[in-house]
């Protein structure tokens, strides 16, 4: 047993301590696997079962101006880094077939670790995105997709900077960020111009791009496993390639269950008003109605609470005034009483 956790610990050692970048291991939530773990497992539990519960019973809360400044954020930030990364690599020396990662303490290289590490840290704020969706009461944009998507992308990007910081794994985040532009930026105009959400075709568009997005990535590191003479770690492949490809395969589900086929029974499913065809729900149109109609039985419930008070209060204080009027005729008929007695008396 001694023998066993002798081992193991020295394989903690080699992989968390020896074979990351040693620039790097000493950055916030960089390198420690059970930093990462813990923030992943919060997200999680708040998200699938905490968040939810907690909801359950109140009203969806009003996030349009929190969801404006982030999705601002959002879109300046990807931007940023979208311009950095061709800057300062892949429109510059970076090879498009091959490129390996630069592990020195170099100008260039410390300058392209910041801006994965700055990546790194974006992809935990998108965590927000599956939270906003809690608290919206949106429950149904809490798909495994989602929620997967989101999970691994911070678990890649922590790879990346952990590991491989520079090199040929770093068109994928140049990919994500364009794409992410797009994207917050569809979700800023949609909750600045609500009217937006109604135009499917948009929606259908920031789908495709980020099906090209996968299919792009998966084909980029498909190229170094047939060149056997990349000096950027092929093994690399063997995670990330997989990913990719079933991610496509997630997302095509999506696009063809959204987009192309024709739902069977669906009320819903004739020519919206905003000329989506082939059946498409403007799923978040339907979401806001039901919210409006929850916010209605609530304010009713309210009110009926309210009159039953007011019953209960009005039956309680006529209640007390027959019986202070009962008591006052009792007192009256006693005092009438004593005057017949005193008055027979007299005569």
């Amino acid at each position: 047993m001694a023998l066993l956790l002798k081992k193991a610990w020295h394989g903690y050692v080699y992989l968390f301590e020896e074979a990351v970048d040693q620039q790097t291991k000493s950055w916030p939530l960089v390198t420690k696997p059970y930093q990462g773990i813990t923030l992943l497992a919060l997200y999680l539990l708040f998200v699938l079962k905490w968040g939810p519960q907690w909801m359950q019973s109140r009203r969806p809360l009003n996030l349009d101006k929190a969801m404006i400044v982030y999705n601002a954020f959002q879109v300046m930030a990807c931007l940023y880094l979208f311009v950095e990364a061709l800057r300062l690599g892949w429109l510059r020396d970076y090879k498009w077939l091959c490129e390996p990662v630069d592990f020195s303490n170099s100008a260039k290289a410390t300058e392209i670790k910041k801006i994965i590490y700055m990546f790194f840290m974006l992809k935990i704020s998108d965590l927000l995105d599956t939270i906003f969706f809690v608290l919206r009461k949106k429950n149904n944009q809490v798909s495994f997709l989602h929620v997967y998507h989101h999970a691994g992308m911070v678990m890649i990007a922590w790879a990346t900077i952990t590991y491989l910081p520079g090199g040929h794994g770093t068109l994928v985040g140049v990919i994500n960020c364009f794409v992410h532009v797009v994207m917050y930026s569809y979700y800023l105009l949609t909750v600045a111009m609500p009217s937006i959400r109604n135009m499917v075709w948009i929606k259908k568009f920031v789908t495709q791009i980020q099906l090209v997005q996968f299919l792009w990535c998966a084909i980029h590191f498909a190229l170094i496993v047939f060149k056997s003479d990349c000096e950027y770690p092929r093994w690399s492949s063997a995670v990330i390639l997989p990913q990719n490809l079933f991610m496509l395969v997630l997302f095509s589900d999506f696009y063809y269950k959204t987009y192309i086929k024709k739902p069977k029974n669906n009320p819903y499913g004739k020519v919206q008003s905003n000329g989506a065809k082939n059946g498409s729900i403007n799923q978040d149109k339907i979401n806001d109605e039901i919210s409006k109609i929850n916010n209605e039985k609530d304010r009713v419930n309210e009110v009926r609470k309210r009159i039953s008070n007011n019953d209960s209060n009005y039956n309680n204080s006529k209640f007390d005034a027959n019986d202070n009027v009962c008591k006052k005729d009792k007192n009256e008929n006693a005092s009438a009483n004593g005057k017949t007695k005193t008055n027979g008396h007299h005569k």
